[in-house]
């Protein structure tokens, strides 16, 4: 652990926590607004957690995870949509709370609260069977092909477990609206997915032969 990682690791959390509650309580008008807190602290704390643990056992992914700048350009234009997104659906979420526009039940709620909780702990689990992970699409010096575990099930585990917390986020802030939003990211993960794999059958040995031994890239059975 180095102190420059940590003052980094520590500024995006701080920073992150301040704009992302800044685009949901600016629009509500308010801040009591119970479903923005609820995922506030759905996201925040795991996050949290997630940090201290890696940068205790893994520092070094967690500075590849903190390394956000894409390097191609078509999945620059990806990540950007992706930010639009999340822009648009969490600024849409506080004006349905504002306006008064339909909220989901709060069982719906707290059921997506669940399933986003659940989807960190399979993403921590990917990024335990594979340190080899980076925010951007890059292959490391030694890297090989990962195909245990939930590599073994689909090719892309994390992408999985980012579709389910994505999709969950705008039922936690109770707002179909902005679900409807959401619904845009499959199609913007599946293009990364697209250009991802021809990358690495590229630039990662064994990775073609893992792609026949591994059928679905994201979903068991579907696709």
């Amino acid at each position: 652990m180095t102190i420059k990682l940590f003052i980094q690791a520590i500024t995006k959390f701080i920073f992150g926590f301040i704009l992302i509650g800044l685009l949901i309580f600016l629009p509500a008008g308010t801040l009591s607004f119970f479903n923005g807190w609820l995922f506030i602290a759905v996201l925040f704390v795991p996050m949290l957690l997630a940090g201290i643990v890696l940068m205790l056992k893994n520092p070094d992914l967690l500075r590849s995870r903190l390394d956000a700048k894409e390097k191609q350009r078509e999945q620059s234009t990806v990540v950007k949509l992706s930010g639009l997104m999340f822009l648009a659906g969490f600024i849409v979420a506080g004006l349905n709370f504002r306006f008064g526009w339909y909220m989901l039940p709060r069982g719906v709620v707290i059921g997506a609260s669940v399933v986003f909780l659940m989807s960190y702990v399979l993403y921590a689990e990917v990024l335990r069977e594979n340190t080899y992970l980076s925010r951007t699409i890059e292959v490391q010096e030694n890297q090989k092909v990962i195909d245990t575990g939930l590599y073994g099930i689909v090719r892309h585990p994390m992408y999985s477990a980012t579709l389910l917390m994505f999709l969950s986020m705008p039922i936690v802030l109770g707002s179909i609206y902005s679900f409807l939003i959401f619904l845009a990211y499959p199609f913007i993960i599946a293009k990364r997915i697209k250009g991802e794999e021809e990358f690495l059958e590229k630039e990662l040995d064994g990775y073609s032969e893992y792609k026949q031994k591994v059928r679905y890239r994201l979903i068991p059975f579907i696709w």
